[in-house]
């Protein structure tokens, strides 16, 4: 399975985004790319629609969470943009992500991946508590969020890097992780509270890793991305957007 890196595109409309994006448009490989609930509500649909049609592989972060019939009712709705990959929230209940998956394929069978949001990587063991009343070790909680997800037929999770290692001696290499929480070392951490660098999220067994502010906001954001490449994949980006795939592991 190979790694990659998804740079977050968490930008309030579509003129800072394409404003970003031209920093990639000498690369003749199109970075995968997350768009979330900021950018989404403020473009729509049509937004994920150009960002195919540039040729960026699209990870649609909206965390569905709501009752079984509706999330299937919304699925059924993206799945039609050709994203690559969608999620909800694990806490929706098992039900509520067979409802999900259900929604999300189509009449041929095919369909985007699915994953679930274990705890968001904003949350530590203190704040999880205190505020949802869950007394259980946090990493505990994500395994059993994991196992509810695996169960109701999804493709993976979203879970620090932290956890990774854990959820894939626990139920197996093909259950993707995908992970945020993702910095450089020295960086930043901002509102995440349980992080790694590119380098320590690949060698605790994550499949990908989402940056966003740590590549958005860099002074030179190819740069940035070819250097959690590196470390991530082990794959040099070079000027010109070729990859070599030499030392991508599988």
């Amino acid at each position: 399975m190979g790694r990659d890196v998804i740079i977050a595109l968490d930008f309030p409309g579509r003129e800072e985004l394409f404003r970003f994006l031209r920093y990639f448009s000498g690369e003749s490989r199109k970075p995968y790319v997350k768009i979330g609930m900021e950018l989404f509500y403020a473009e729509g649909p049509r937004i994920v629609r150009e960002l195919k049609e540039l040729g960026h592989p699209v990870f649609l972060d909206l965390k569905l969470h709501d009752i079984p019939n509706t999330v299937r009712s919304a699925m059924r709705s993206l799945r039609e943009l050709d994203i690559d990959m969608t999620n909800v929230h694990a806490s929706g209940t098992k039900e509520m992500m067979e409802a999900a998956l259900e929604g999300l394929t189509r009449p041929d069978g095919r369909r985007p991946l699915l994953i679930a949001v274990t705890q968001l990587t904003s949350t530590s063991q203190e704040r999880m508590e205190r505020d949802l009343l869950i007394r259980e070790p946090i990493d505990e909680v994500v395994l059993h969020y994991a196992r509810r997800a695996r169960e109701a037929g999804l493709d993976g999770v979203v879970c620090s890097p932290l956890e990774a290692g854990r959820i894939h001696d626990n139920l197996g290499r093909d259950f993707l992780s995908v992970c945020p929480g993702v910095r450089f070392p020295g960086g930043e951490a901002g509102d995440q509270s349980r992080v790694a660098s590119p380098e320590r999220a690949k060698e605790l067994g994550a499949d990908y890793i989402v940056m966003g502010r740590p590549i958005t906001r860099a002074e030179d954001p190819v740069s940035a991305y070819r250097r959690a490449m590196e470390e991530f994949t082990g794959a040099s980006a070079a000027p010109g957007g070729t990859v070599s795939d030499e030392k991508r592991e599988d």
